[in-house]
């Protein structure tokens, strides 16, 4: 099996070759820590289990995630007829968004590092082989298969740091204070408490806003908190979860959104957008009116994007084309006013705030966003 020459293909386009990386990248057979994975068909998936290297390898070193985990399906576990829908819940990052989380670190090797959602194993791999003995790395994730499957997979490749089950959310084993660094895989409305208390002062953090693309880098200050920014770089991430799935979504909220009259009929200002796909929208809107769950759909020249919130707020814009659109809401809130005040921001002042915003960081976790006049508290 050749699969350095791979290996060497990826380190090549993710990592140029003066950078530490690139002979870790190089050298670590990623394909090991990914012999099975998930496939988005339709609204399903379907397992991919490679029946030879030329199946296995051209995907494990291609620089791209693979969902290894639909709902509590892991593809390790799965028969070639399951076809799970849901959300996926582990998947093996792409390894250039690894490095980069690892690069916005700071890493020393001499330091310790707390490697939060652990997943596939092989950004624990990368991490191990970087800093100066494996055993300065702790890597965590909610799921004792992943946990078990990590360590005997980095086992094989002769790595043995700490891997550990634990929901990163709370208590962490690790001593107070004994942290350099921690970078997160998993993104957090709010920092946990328990981050902070493991960081060393001046000890620095890495992670992503759930439900946004915002990535976070911050130092720990004398006073237990930690003063940061949000980086002009993109990440995301899945949210981090307690339990082995995420609780049930609105698909019958959005399925309903999708026919009924609203409470209110107007005209809106604005094109349909497909807020998803605009990430600096996106991000704002997932800070100031967090929990928005999108659709959007193009049938010919006709663009639909509908808006749902738990609170049972929902809201459908359908136009042709650019055309200004026909948009109908019910519920407590107009979840596409809210959009159009972000929208009217963002024209009004050239850019939005988010990005580039300072980050300040409370003992308790109570994080606020800042940039010039704007600033927001995440809840």
């Amino acid at each position: 099996m050749n699969w350095q020459h791979h290996a060497e293909a990826l380190a090549h386009a993710v990592a140029h070759r003066s950078s530490r990386w690139h002979p870790l990248i190089a050298e670590t057979p990623r394909h090991l820590f990914i012999p099975r994975w998930w496939e988005r068909d339709g609204d399903a998936y379907t397992l991919r289990a490679p029946r030879n290297d030329d199946e296995w390898l051209p995907a494990a070193y291609a620089d791209k995630s693979l969902v290894t985990r639909v709902g509590p399906l892991h593809a390790d576990h799965a028969e070639a007829d399951d076809r799970p829908r849901g959300r996926p819940t582990s998947s093996a990052t792409l390894p250039s968004l690894v490095v980069s989380m690892h690069r916005h670190a700071y890493l020393d090797p001499a330091g310790t590092l707390l490697y939060i959602g652990t997943g596939s194993g092989y950004g624990t791999a990368l991490a191990a082989r970087y800093l100066a003995h494996p055993k300065q790395v702790t890597s965590l994730d909610v799921d004792p298969y992943l946990v078990e499957a990590a360590r005997d997979r980095l086992g094989g490749i002769g790595l043995h740091p700490r891997v550990e089950t634990v929901d990163a959310t709370g208590p962490l084993p690790v001593e107070p204070g004994s942290v350099d660094r921690i970078v997160s895989m998993v993104s957090v409305r709010t920092i946990p408490p328990s981050w902070l208390d493991a960081l060393c002062h001046g000890g620095r953090l890495v992670t992503t806003l759930a439900g946004t693309s915002l990535l976070v880098t911050a130092e720990k200050d004398t006073d237990g908190g930690a003063t940061g920014r949000v980086q002009w770089d993109r990440a995301g991430f899945m949210a981090v979860r307690q339990s082995e799935d995420y609780p049930p979504g609105l698909d019958a909220l959005l399925a309903a959104a999708a026919h009924q009259d609203g409470e209110d009929v107007t005209t809106g200002p604005f094109p349909v957008v497909d807020v998803e796909q605009a990430w600096d929208l996106d991000s704002m809107l997932g800070v100031t009116a967090p929990g928005i769950v999108h659709r959007y759909d193009e049938d010919g020249d006709e663009r639909t994007a509908i808006m749902v919130h738990a609170d049972g707020s929902w809201a459908r814009a359908t136009a042709i084309g650019n055309d200004r659109p026909t948009v109908h809401q019910s519920g407590p809130r107009r979840l596409w006013d809210v959009l159009d005040e972000v929208r009217t921001y963002w024209l009004t002042h050239g850019e939005l705030p988010v990005r580039g915003a300072r980050v300040f960081i409370g003992p308790d976790g109570r994080t606020i966003l800042a940039r010039g006049k704007w600033h927001a508290e995440l809840i």
